[in-house]
């Protein structure tokens, strides 16, 4: 799944669900890659009853296959002003983290490497639906772009879709991949959800 440079990720809709599912397919031949599925507490889940979504902690697993190991998991932490995000690898090892930014408009992230050193940041426009991947001298590294579902999906879900671009100059390596997929889905998670 980590040897592509495009992704599109698109959210399941569901009538009162508590816990969001994400298909992932390659952008160019709609191939379904995987899937992204919360995997929370039933406490969680209930308190999700009464507590905004965004609120409150939240885990999800990345999936060659239903069943199979998670390749990447997404770790959401308890945030008010600035949400942390942790990126695991397969091994339960941090690949990364993103922390969400207090004063921006349209959003973003200061990204970090497993030692905490910031190595890039996530920029949203001022609609909150396209972000951008800069590197630490401001060169774009990769995109996360909302796209249209279609009006009764938008107005009536929190249901999104998102296409997942790693730029050409960027770095091809299996982390750089995972961390800009993991930043497509903790856009949604820190940004999106109600």
């Amino acid at each position: 799944m980590f040897d592509r440079r495009q992704f599109m990720v698109k959210e399941r809709v569901g009538f009162l669900k508590l816990t969001d599912t994400y298909d992932i397919f390659d952008l160019n031949s709609s191939v379904q890659l995987g899937t992204a599925h919360e995997a929370v507490s039933p406490l969680i889940k209930v308190l999700r009853l009464l507590i905004n979504k965004r609120l409150l902690p939240t885990s999800i697993e990345v999936r060659a296959s239903a069943g199979g190991p998670a390749l990447l998991t997404i770790k959401r932490g308890v945030g008010f002003l600035r949400t942390p995000v942790q990126v695991l690898d397969q091994q339960g090892r941090q690949i990364g983290s993103f922390k969400s930014k207090v004063f921006t408009i349209g959003g973003g992230f200061d990204v970090f490497d497993s030692t905490g050193n910031k190595i890039a940041e996530i920029k949203g426009d001022w609609k909150g639906w396209n972000f951008t991947l800069r590197g630490p001298s401001g060169e774009e590294l990769g995109k996360v772009t909302k796209k249209w579902a279609g009006i009764g999906k938008e107005l009536f879900t929190t249901a999104d879709n998102y296409a997942i671009a790693l730029n050409e100059t960027a770095p091809k390596n299996q982390e750089s991949v995972a961390m800009l997929l993991a930043a497509g889905i903790a856009v949604d998670t820190v940004y999106k959800e109600k």
